[in-house]
């Protein structure tokens, strides 16, 4: 099948052919139809499996240009990285559509974003907490509204997003079409499905947890962080292929140690980003990696969910993911559109639990690649490698405490100040033994 098989109008094909897209993928052949009918949707897709384009063709498909320009299409995204990147393809499938398209996300000043709303827009792409702001500043009307998208919603439940999620729903007209897509289904998921959609119809390109195909998986079982470190160096410096590579990281802290060990080495090839970087910052790192000025970046879950990088040739997992749904988040960023592509991931036998669970969750077993011969492995812990000290709690009986006194002692009798007031005659008295009288005057 093509895409002239979707019965796509001339302006979407045009563009799709500019771009050099030709086949869809499986959740773009199967969710098409279903959403074109007008049902609601709740599409189960991996990353990088394009279902992006799959709800994008058929909303775009069934736009209608309006001179009131309030927006019919509305899609919610986890974080700002997918604003910028969705609005962009929004933009790229729309090249020859009179549309416009406004993307809207926290952490920047809101007046100039109220300010374009104003002017109108007919797809809006926002996070949830930017988009209230927005509907309660009277910038942006949903009365026109006919399609609400909300993608990656596990990861906006992750991100504590349900408040507004729901606040969301509610504040839109009851008559539209409603589309989720999600790489797993959670109890959370389940609910809002329940509460808001029409009987909706799951479209399923592959069952939640399916390893990759064109993803070569290995392990490496390594002791501790700088043996870790100096491994991703070595492969580095061994392997000219490795030209993209996405390295995960748990923490901002993990990530900060990680760029200033490997930075050193590599200079200005070496980028990181993690959510306490500024807004600026964070989309020049993503467009630095984009153009190859970063051989490597090293990212932590919460902002790597929200990249969109084709041709990523590697990506190393410094340490293995509790969640074990973020293992297939994080490797689905290689071997995109049809390419193949590596995951390494770095065991400590701490991390022994979480590989067992993520092999018993996608029921595979990775690979074990022994260490290099040439590589040198570190004794030397960092901080939150030492072992925890945990000295024995003694308790000691204290003494029971009997009625309490005065807190001082009783003063000597000569030190002891009574105010008396003596009158003079009387002192006189005292000192000359009789009373003193004046004389009488003359």
């Amino acid at each position: 099948m093509t895409f002239k098989d979707l019965n796509l109008n001339a302006s979407l094909l045009q563009a799709l052919d500019d771009m050099g897209y030709t086949t869809p993928t499986t959740i773009q052949e199967k969710a098409f139809s279903v959403i074109m009918s007008g049902r609601d949707v709740c599409g189960i897709a991996q990353t990088g499996t394009g279902k992006t384009y799959a709800y994008l063709l058929p909303c775009l498909k069934m736009w209608k240009y309006s001179k009131d320009r309030f927006p019919q299409i509305l899609i919610l995204v986890p974080t700002r990285e997918l604003v910028v990147q969705v609005t962009e393809e929004v933009r790229k499938l729309s090249t020859y559509l009179t549309m416009e398209v406004l993307g809207v996300y926290g952490g920047v000043n809101m007046k100039p974003q109220a300010a374009a709303a104003e002017k109108g827009a007919d797809v809006i792409v926002a996070t949830p907490g930017r988009l209230l702001d927005l509907i309660y500043d009277g910038a942006i009307r949903t009365k026109a509204l006919r399609q609400l998208v909300i993608d990656e919603v596990d990861e906006m439940f992750n991100l504590g997003f349900r408040t507004q999620l729901n606040n969301i729903l509610d504040l839109l007209p009851a008559k539209r079409q409603n589309l989720l897509f999600s790489a797993t289904i959670t109890p959370e998921v389940s609910t809002l499905l329940q509460s808001y959609f029409n009987n909706p119809q799951t479209i399923e390109a592959a069952p939640s947890g399916t390893p990759l195909e064109n993803v070569e998986q290995t392990v490496y079982h390594t002791p501790n962080f700088h043996t870790k470190a100096n491994l991703i160096e070595l492969l580095l410096t061994q392997n000219a292929d490795m030209n993209r590579v996405l390295i995960f990281v748990a923490t901002k802290r993990l990530a900060d140690q990680l760029f200033e060990r490997l930075e050193p080495e590599f200079g200005a090839s070496a980028g990181v980003i993690h959510s306490n970087k500024s807004q600026v910052n964070r989309l020049e790192t993503v467009r630095r990696f984009q153009d190859g000025t970063y051989r490597f970046l090293i990212a932590t879950d919460l902002v790597a969910r929200g990249l969109d990088i084709a041709s990523v040739s590697h990506v190393v997992n410094f340490d293995t993911p509790e969640v074990r749904e973020d293992y297939i988040h994080r490797i689905g960023r290689t071997g995109r559109a049809e390419k193949k592509g590596i995951s390494i991931t770095l065991v400590t036998e701490k991390e022994q639990e979480n590989l067992k669970v993520i092999e018993e969750f996608m029921n595979y077993q990775i690979p074990v690649v022994p260490l290099p011969d040439d590589l040198e492995i570190s004794d030397v812990l960092t901080e939150d490698e030492m072992p925890v000290v945990r000295m024995k709690e003694i308790q000691i009986k204290l003494p029971k405490l009997g009625e309490s006194g005065p807190a001082f002692h009783e003063k000597l009798a000569k030190n002891k100040k009574v105010n008396i007031k003596i009158r003079h005659a009387d002192k006189m008295k005292e000192k000359y033994k009789s009373p003193k009288k004046r004389k009488p005057k003359k």
